[in-house]
């Protein structure tokens, strides 16, 4: 052979090896014929959104939105009314049961010695109340060594406990969650007036705000469990830490249902031209907290999802397989309405493509999270990088269990949480800042358009992005990622002999 032939001969042999080496990269919307139908949702979401229009309706309007209470059903109503004038089809609710229905009352406190100052504090959800206006000692209780202080609750009686966190902290504060729901029953056993501790045990952030939550999964408690404002709890903390006996006096007066509430999820769909058997659910929960408006938690989920639902409609674009955009509600006491959605809807999940997920407050969305599904993350990247006009995604297989993407994920799915984290969520959070105010509109376009244009690159794709995985497969993954034990001990791990129930739901 030539010599001037050689080298080129050369090359294309080191290239045919590599070829066989490495895989061709997965096809993104350029390659995959999405581009054009995603090229005009993104216009009809940019340009036309009614995102913060209808943010505006649920904050001002309708304002929080409890599960089971009579503002989450008047929610509902209002989702139904949105998704039927968007023209999605088959718009319908699908009711549930919850265990227990709960009225936040009223909450006092007040310091009484070594000196007099009115405290600031909110009851946390489905928490019990005082026997009236009742004066008590503070002590405090180690979070951080639980299981010492249980060695001897005798000594709560008649007390208000105090959540202090001393000493190193663990490695993994997950577990606490559970162990703090299980501390504040047997405080209650104990005869503790009430407690002073956040969700969790986790303490207030931001400037005189309080945080409110549930402290389990589907869980009631007997005894008032309040969060206290950072500076009033430092106040406290600092009094005990120099040895002074603290007296305060507390009135929580919160009301529970005899038994289970009703509830509902709202749904509507776009359905597919070729295989509409084939389901992607779009979703966020419609419920709330009811300390303000519940705008960043989650109005502004739901309506990215109600957006994505309008800029895919006025594309006049249809996907390969069905698009089902679904309002929760029981989010906020243990994913109530995602669990009862995947066990109303168990004879389709074979069928399901996954769910796509928004639920961390009002930020940009900057990343994908697959929910375990690490086989994936290569086919997902291009659709990421296709997005670089907005800014750089990231996609990882990260299981989120704090919000509706578990339910799927359990199952096998692609449970997709859409990462758009903003800095001030952490004082919106559960507390009386999370109003309108919080929420820029550009940004609530913008994630609606993201919202839809992944939504409807789920469904068109020429091949099935997923299919559930076998339980076993599941199993091991969330095992690995070590997600197994806030689920084993909630009591709503689905694997294995010791599998328990869906929270909540009947």
């Amino acid at each position: 052979m030539h010599r001037c032939l050689l080298a080129p001969a050369l090359l294309c042999a080191a290239a045919a090896g590599l070829s066989a080496q490495s895989p061709p990269s997965p096809p993104g919307p350029a390659d995959d014929g999405t581009l054009p139908a995603l090229t005009k949702i993104a216009g009809q979401g940019t340009m036309r959104s009614h995102a913060y229009a209808w943010l505006t309706e649920l904050s001002d309007d309708i304002g929080s939105r409890v599960t089971g209470s009579p503002e989450m059903w008047k929610a509902v109503d209002w989702g139904v009314a949105r998704m039927k004038a968007i023209g999605l089809e088959n718009v319908h609710v699908e009711r549930y049961q919850m265990w227990r229905g709960w009225t936040r009352g009223t909450a006092e406190m007040e310091l009484l010695s070594p000196r007099r100052v009115r405290l600031h504090v909110d009851a946390m959800g489905w928490t019990g109340s005082t026997a009236g206006s009742v004066e008590a000692d503070v002590v405090p209780v180690n979070l951080y060594q639980l299981d010492q202080e249980l060695q001897n609750p005798s000594r709560w009686k008649g007390k208000v406990l105090l959540i202090v966190t001393k000493g190193e902290p663990p490695k993994d504060r997950t577990p606490l969650f559970a162990a703090f729901g299980s501390f504040v029953k047997q405080a209650a056993a104990a005869g503790a007036v009430a407690v002073i501790g956040g969700q969790g045990g986790a303490q207030a952030a931001g400037m005189n705000l309080t945080h409110t939550g549930i402290l389990g999964f589907s869980a009631d408690f007997s005894i008032p469990v309040v969060s206290m404002t950072a500076e009033d709890q430092g106040l406290l903390e600092r009094d005990l830490d120099q040895g002074k006996a603290l007296r305060v006096r507390v009135n929580i007066r919160n009301s529970f249902t005899p038994g289970p509430v009703e509830a509902a999820n709202v749904v509507g769909e776009i359905r597919g031209r070729e295989h509409p058997e084939q389901v992607f659910v779009v979703g966020a929960h419609l419920d709330s907290w009811d300390l303000a408006e519940g705008t960043t938690d989650n109005g502004c989920g739901s309506v990215a999802v109600l957006g994505a639902a309008e800029a895919i409609a006025r594309s006049g674009e249809r996907p390969r397989r069905t698009i089902r955009f679904v309002l929760f509600t029981g989010e906020e006491q243990g994913l109530l309405g995602s669990f009862a959605y995947v066990k109303q809807h168990q004879a389709e999940m074979a069928n399901h493509l996954g769910d796509l997920v928004l639920d961390e407050g009002q930020g940009p969305i900057k990343g994908f999270s697959l929910g375990g599904r690490d086989d994936l993350v290569a086919a997902f990247r291009p659709f990421a990088s296709a997005l670089g006009s907005f800014r750089a995604f990231t996609v990882d297989d990260h299981i989120e269990l704090g919000t509706d993407t578990a339910p799927f994920s359990l199952q096998g799915l692609p449970g997709i949480n859409l990462d758009n984290g903003s800095p001030d969520y952490r004082y919106t959070h559960h507390s009386a800042a999370d109003a309108l105010e919080a929420v820029s509109p550009d940004v609530m376009a913008q994630n609606a358009t993201v919202m839809a244009m992944t939504a409807y690159w789920v469904a068109d794709r020429p091949e099935r992005l997923a299919a559930p995985w076998p339980a076993d497969r599941t199993e091991q993954k969330f095992v690995a990622e070590h997600q197994d034990g806030l689920l084993k001990a909630f009591g709503i791990w689905p694997f294995g002999a010791g599998a328990g129930a869906s929270p909540g739901s009947n």
